[in-house]
């Protein structure tokens, strides 16, 4: 929505190099239910897969460049380090025939950047996570790099998602300053989550949206964004319901969010 009211380009981009975790035909029902719920994106899909010779080019250059290094640590080796890469591999000279994943050197300068919602935020990339992972051992590329390859591809300039990826950022502000890529800019909004407090997805067996009323479903989302949906707008149709919601979008009321729960 904030796409269509800047009257910029929405662009749908599918993850699926992790072929682990590929689900046959998940891709095409995701296609699906945006169709029915009239959310239609303004350029052809963009399939990770299908730019793996991309990631592999800067990879390449990084490695050049001396910014990454073999790492053979196992997470067993890692686990009382909470999260934090001690750089047990960085100056040992490690064989490339043995497996082994690719970590980026960190440095201790502070990352800031001004979120549109949470504000500035301030992290230190070198201290709160170390060096960390842009090639696992299987030679899948990690999400860090590839969605910093891949919003400089699509030439994006605006990022709106989950509050839980906020972490994510500075690392991926990192990188961009590594690859000299110009860095969007960020919203993170709250994201839905069950009675629990865990976040729907695959990995807590959340059940997929309900394509069959999508009026409804948006007029519910509508409600949790805090844009103050008319109780009349309830009946309408999807295309009335979406043109409402351009005319009247406010992102300042995402502001008002403080849990979205199902």
């Amino acid at each position: 929505m904030e796409a269509r009211v800047r009257q910029g380009q929405w662009l749908l981009r599918i993850d699926d190099i992790d072929t682990s975790r590929n689900v046959a035909g998940a891709a095409d029902e995701i296609l699906r239910t945006l169709e029915d719920f009239g959310l239609h994106w303004d350029e052809p899909v963009f399939y990770q897969s299908k730019h793996l010779d991309d990631y592999r080019v800067f990879i390449e250059s990084l490695q050049q460049q001396q910014f990454v290094y073999p790492c053979i640590c196992s997470r067993k080796t890692l686990a009382k380090y909470q999260n934090v890469y001690p750089q047990f591999c960085r100056y040992q000279i490690i064989s490339i025939n043995e497996a082994h994943a690719l970590r980026v050197k960190t440095t201790t300068n502070t990352i800031q950047f001004q979120d549109q919602l949470q504000g500035c935020i301030n992290h230190n990339v070198g201290v709160d996570d170390g060096d960390f992972i842009i090639q696992r051992k299987d030679n899948i590329v990690a999400y860090q790099l590839t969605v910093v390859i891949d919003d400089a591809l699509q030439g994006i300039n605006h990022v709106i998602r989950g509050l839980d990826l906020l972490d994510s950022t500075p690392r991926q502000l990192y990188l961009q300053q590594l690859l000299k890529f110009n860095s969007p800019r960020y919203l993170h909004i709250p994201i839905i989550i069950d009675e629990a407090g865990h976040k729907l997805s695959k990995q807590t067996f959340a059940k997929g949206v309900d394509r069959s009323q999508p009026e409804k479903t948006l007029y519910c989302v509508l409600k949790l964004l805090k844009q103050q949906p008319p109780v009349a707008l309830e009946k309408a149709s999807v295309s009335e319901i979406l043109n409402w919601a351009m005319t009247h979008w406010q992102v300042n009321h995402l502001k008002n969010i403080k849990t979205m729960m199902t």
